[in-house]
């Protein structure tokens, strides 16, 4: 019998997306004419087994699951099929673990009765937050001794716990099997900590969770996999409401996601999946494309046609592979590729930026059209390359920027107003933070000189200026603030004898801040502020917001503080709900203060992206950013092609990440296993990329890393087979 689910194989950029939203058209409208062009006597489809799959999904007024590997994809996926079918179809689509999140909380009642749960509404922890509470829970048990054998600071070591929970969960292992798992694949490995003693802080977490009903992801992929999925009312109500899915590429789906599509196609749905064997981006952070591959062979394979013929994908990947894989070979590289070849790094950053500018300024390309990939992006290079290309007024848009939001000068203003209006914060201020709060508060817009910059918001954004410059407050935070652990205060600016020299403009500004301070100090004793969230809120509006139009990053920062909040002090909630916490009423509000100058919490609220088209700007990302974004341009530049990190694919393996593989569970990871991985990695990397760049690639290497040390990366190789060499000089 011939399945009616269908497995699409293709490369990068190869049309794999497009089939997708070609069979759900098939599904939902079978007797248009579009679908004739696909189904051909090549994979003996007819008519009439569409027709009779469109009225099986008519039966029972079916849904469609539709998953996409990260929000990003998600949107964009989602926005396809509804333009495409006029929006006549409702489809519900999702990430997987945003649909593990909203099936556990939806069927929360289930879990109550299964579990024995209190009757109590789930709330979800972020990462940061629930890293915080495993610290103190976990505290009292890992002393410096178990410090010392794990070779990792507290935070680092807490990750790590964390994440093999989340690893096992994705695997479709339960909690209490993560020793057994531990055990085979460290056996070889004597220098880590006991797998037991591991597994029982995990399912002491677990448990402290579930009591206080809080959702970590981990958590709720093993609730999902493991008592959801098994549930027969569960199953029954799952096939009801969904009789088709579609998932977009799965090889970077976590296992738990084919236990999800097997249920599914038992009950008879039908599927449509894309796979990809160059992608695989998350592998090593959950997912196993392996094990997802095994669905193909339940479906129908349809194998796409490699990258599109403007790609370089198949004119350089042969050659590139070779000359990593076997560095003996000598070839060189046709003149699509040069290399930009420096000493120092700083010198490469400068180069690259200038090959850039002139490039653009030359009209040999637009901005849109470039992309500058690196392994790891570090301040210095970010703001290196930025720097350089705004000042030729070329716009940078960096993927998935996540600074810490203690980075942003506006949320550490709103921070220190904080510490000015509770009692009991005096010691996380000093007079440094007060003046630039001072500065930050005291912004102004300037008036639009004519009727074109009124309308124009960018034009708006730059006329932004403030009342009380840095000299001034740092004069007003010199003399005018006293300093207190209980009670830090600003006193007038008349307490500066002088005071004249502070200026109107500035004075009138001042004198605004302080009396407003006032005014929330007061309040909050009478207890008329419900909580520092809405003391945040107010200084916005007050301050910051004040009518004007700002910046997108800006705006970005200041909603993740308010989400962030928001969610902090309702967790809180919860604890205080739950049994007594011994600390004052502010204790809350300073370690949310210490939490955020951690700079664990970075500036990511939803929606990560600006409304309206496209931004004119070279695309600066990470290879993961990069690869995850499933963008393309014209030109590449890859920047620190000497360095060793390409072997690593730009993120970092999650610890015992290749223990809770499918198709090797519990087995050891050797360095033979590590090195094999790492060379089947980069050839992934090279293929995803070549697919992703039309016209030109640049490598771009130093000899010396930041730190010194000689670059002698994989790709080296590739560096030293280039025929056009674009060197100082050459630049000069």
């Amino acid at each position: 019998m011939v399945s009616h689910s269908v497995w699409i194989v293709g490369t990068s950029r190869s049309g794999k997306t497009a089939r997708l939203v070609e069979q759900f058209r098939s599904w939902v409208e079978p007797e248009k004419q579009y679908t004739e062009s696909f189904y051909t006597k090549k994979n003996g489809r007819k008519k009439g087994d569409r027709i009779r799959e469109f009225l099986y999904l008519k039966q029972t007024e079916p849904g469609v699951l539709v998953l996409a590997a990260n929000d990003d994809n998600r949107r964009e996926l989602g926005d396809t099929i509804v333009t495409s079918t006029l929006g006549k179809y409702p489809v519900r689509a999702k990430t997987p673990l945003g649909f593990f999140q909203d099936e556990v909380i939806l069927f929360w009642p289930l879990l109550i009765n299964s579990l024995n749960l209190k009757a109590q509404f789930p709330v979800r922890l972020r990462p940061e937050t629930e890293q915080e509470l495993a610290t103190k829970l976990w505290r009292p048990q890992l002393d410096e001794e178990i410090l010392r054998i794990a070779g990792v600071n507290e935070s680092r070591l807490v990750r790590r716990i964390l994440d093999l929970l989340q690893l096992a969960a994705y695997s479709g292992t339960s909690c209490e099997d993560i020793a057994q798992i531990l055990t085979r694949g460290l056996r070889e490995n004597v220098t880590n900590l006991e797998p037991e003693f591991l597994a029982s802080l995990l399912l002491d977490w677990r448990n402290w969770c579930l009591e206080r009903g809080l959702l970590t992801y981990g958590i709720i992929t093993e609730l999902y996999s493991q008592y959801l999925l098994s549930d027969r009312n569960y199953q029954q109500h799952l096939t009801k409401r969904y009789q088709a899915v579609l998932a977009d590429d799965v090889d970077d789906y976590p296992s738990v996601a084919r236990l999800l599509f097997e249920l599914l196609l038992d009950q008879g749905a039908v599927g449509a999946f894309s796979y990809n064997p160059d992608g695989a981006v998350r592998l090593g952070l959950g997912a196993d494309p392996n094990y997802l591959e095994g669905l193909a062979e339940r479906c129908r394979v349809e194998i796409l046609t490699g990258p599109p013929p403007e790609s370089l994908g198949e004119q350089l990947t042969k050659q590139m592979v070779e000359l990593v894989t076997e560095p003996m070979v000598v070839l060189s590289l046709p003149k699509t590729v040069h290399s930009i070849q420096t000493t120092s790094r700083a010198q490469l950053l400068r180069q690259t930026a200038e090959v850039i500018a002139n490039a653009i300024q030359s009209q040999q390309v637009q901005p849109e059209q470039v992309a500058i990939i690196a392994p790891g992006l570090d301040a210095i290079a970010r703001y290196t390359l930025v720097e350089i290309l705004v000042k030729q007024n070329i716009q940078v848009e960096s993927l998935n920027d996540q600074r810490p939001l203690i980075s942003s000068p506006v949320i550490r203003a709103l921070l220190t107003m904080l510490a000015l209006v509770y009692p009991g914060l005096g010691r996380l201020v000093d007079r440094d933070a007060v003046a630039e709060m001072l500065v930050v508060l005291s912004r102004k817009q300037q008036p639009p000189e004519n009727s074109r910059d009124a309308i124009n918001p960018k034009d708006a954004m730059n006329r932004v200026s403030t009342n009380i410059d840095p000299v001034r407050a740092g004069l007003i935070a010199d003399y005018c603030f006293v300093p207190h652990p209980d009670r830090p205060n600003l006193l007038p600016v008349s307490a500066f004898e002088r005071w004249d020299r502070i200026g109107y403009a500035a004075t009138t500004a001042y004198t605004e801040i302080l009396q407003w301070l006032e005014q929330q100090r007061s309040q909050q004793e009478l207890r008329l502020i419900p909580s520092p969230i809405s003391l945040l809120d107010r200084a916005i509006q007050r301050f910051l917001w004040n009518g004007s139009n700002l910046p997108y990053e800006q705006l970005a920062a200041l909603r993740e503080l308010l989400e962030t909040a928001q969610h902090y002090w309702e967790i809180d909630t919860r604890l205080r709900q739950i049994g007594p916490v011994e600390t004052t009423p502010y204790t809350t509000i300073i370690e949310f203060i210490q939490l955020l100058r951690r700079g664990t919490i970075t500036a990511n609220p939803y929606p990560v992206r600006p409304i309206g088209g496209a931004r004119k700007a070279v695309t600066l990302a990470t290879i993961f950013q990069y690869r995850s974004s499933r963008r393309s341009h014209r030109w590449h530049f890859w920047l620190d092609a000497g360095s060793p990190l390409w072997a690593k694919g730009g993120a970092a393996t999650l610890f015992g990440a290749p223990f809770f593989l499918r198709d090797r569970l519990g087995e050891p990871w050797t360095a033979e296993d590590e090195k094999l991985a790492e060379e089947q990695r980069l050839q992934r990397i090279l293929t995803d990329l070549l697919s992703r760049v039309s016209e030109r690639v640049y490598l771009c290497h130093s000899d010396l890393a930041v730190s010194g040390q000689e670059q002698l990366g994989p790709l080296l190789p590739l560096v030293n087979s280039c025929v056009t060499v674009i060197s100082e000089a050459t630049v000069n």
